[in-house]
């Protein structure tokens, strides 16, 4: 099976606030996310719900995505995120 790396994007809440970051394994980086395993940026705003993710086959794609997604105006972000996930629905528990 080819690996995959993932484009993502976390919100404290409908509308909140936003993170976004890449991994190679988006089930575990999330879960570590919700637990707090990492005194981080999301831990501080609590910013826990998965709300919208890209799957890309080459690494250098998805870190490309990332910091050009980081560049964004937030109306595009919030947008994206709509697009795909209207209801701001967590994602988590579809992907594990």
């Amino acid at each position: 099976m080819e690996r995959q790396y993932f484009v993502y994007i976390l919100a404290s809440q409908k509308n909140g606030t936003l993170y976004i970051g890449v991994t190679s394994n988006l089930p575990k980086r999330i879960w570590e996310h919700k637990s707090d395993q990492v005194d981080s940026f999301t831990k501080r705003y609590s910013v826990k719900d998965l709300v919208y993710y890209e799957a890309y086959t080459e690494p250098e794609s998805a870190i490309l995505r990332e910091k050009r997604l980081k560049k964004w105006e937030r109306a595009w972000k919030l947008r994206l995120i709509e697009e795909k996930n209207p209801e701001w629905e967590d994602l988590y528990p579809k992907i594990i």
